[in-house]
């Protein structure tokens, strides 16, 4: 091994651990969420347009329960670490393991509505507790 390659090394980690150090907390958990949007085979969701069926993951940030036209929907925001999406479940007041800091893959066409990108009535799978 050349001196030049150990030298290389130590300086890499070195440099992943400083930005860890210096980075916070809100940074570190968007990088780790767009790794796992990777790792899953989801669409990030700043890539998502109007009209486009999509399947994206993420982690829960707000859940809501808010009417619309005088019909119970229940809303949460997905964040993926890109972007945040809004998806809302239409004549539901509350659904079982929908809660903030769940993580969840959905899928749907997405649409927007008031400037935000918005699944109504999504597929979803609720992600192993254990993962999170």
């Amino acid at each position: 091994m050349s001196a030049g390659i150990r030298s290389e090394k130590p300086a890499g980690r070195f440099r992943r651990m400083l930005d860890r150090l210096s980075s916070s907390e809100e940074e570190l958990q968007s990088a780790e969420l767009r790794q796992d949007t990777q790792a899953t085979g989801c669409t990030r969701i700043c890539d998502c347009a109007d009209r486009q069926i999509v399947k994206v993951t993420g982690t829960l940030r707000h859940v809501t329960l808010r009417p619309r036209a005088g019909v119970p929907a229940l809303e949460a925001e997905l964040f993926d670490g890109s972007a945040a999406l809004d998806v809302v479940w239409l004549g539901r007041r509350s659904i079982v393991g929908i809660e903030p800091g769940r993580k969840l893959i959905a899928s749907g066409r997405v649409s927007m509505s008031h400037g935000r990108r918005v699944l109504f009535n999504p597929k979803y799978e609720l992600r192993p507790l254990g993962q999170e």
